[in-house]
């Protein structure tokens, strides 16, 4: 499936929540997600090349509370949670750039999919469901699926 149908699979409520990656269309798809009651949240990942630079672009980027502990253990409960962050019909994550921490810092690379992953399957069942997007450009992450 290309990324357009992904995106339309994904607004219809079709798409299986997942971390995926992708190579997103050319066009302003995160409006189309918006429009349609998706809350996007856009990780510009140029900006984490190791682990405190990663929680600080969460911490902003998902508009975390105060009490945000700025570690794994405190991601993933925000992650699990984010009742500060309402959505209609669904969270996606849109994790550009993610080649920058991957390959500065692999071990924490393959902690936030981890934690991505148990936060899509918190959600999995709610009327809220979590998809993330790792923007893809010729590079793979392994072990994670590609849509398209």
């Amino acid at each position: 499936m290309d990324a357009k149908q992904a995106l339309n699979e994904l607004i219809a409520g079709r798409l299986e929540p997942g971390v995926y990656q992708w190579k997103p269309p050319a066009d302003d798809w995160t409006g189309q997600a918006r429009r349609a009651g998706l809350r996007v949240f856009p990780l510009d990942g140029a900006r984490a090349r190791d682990k405190d630079s990663f929680l600080r672009l969460c911490a902003e980027v998902f508009d975390f509370p105060e009490w945000f502990g700025h570690n794994w253990d405190a991601l993933e409960d925000s992650l699990t949670d984010l009742s500060w962050a309402p959505a209609r019909k669904g969270y996606v994550v849109a994790y550009d750039a993610w080649t920058e921490l991957a390959e500065a810092d692999q071990g924490s690379f393959r902690t936030v999919l981890d934690i991505f992953a148990e936060a899509v399957e918190s959600w999995r069942d709610s009327p809220t469901p979590m998809t993330v997007l790792l923007s893809s450009h010729g590079v793979e992450a392994a072990g994670v699926p590609r849509l398209g």
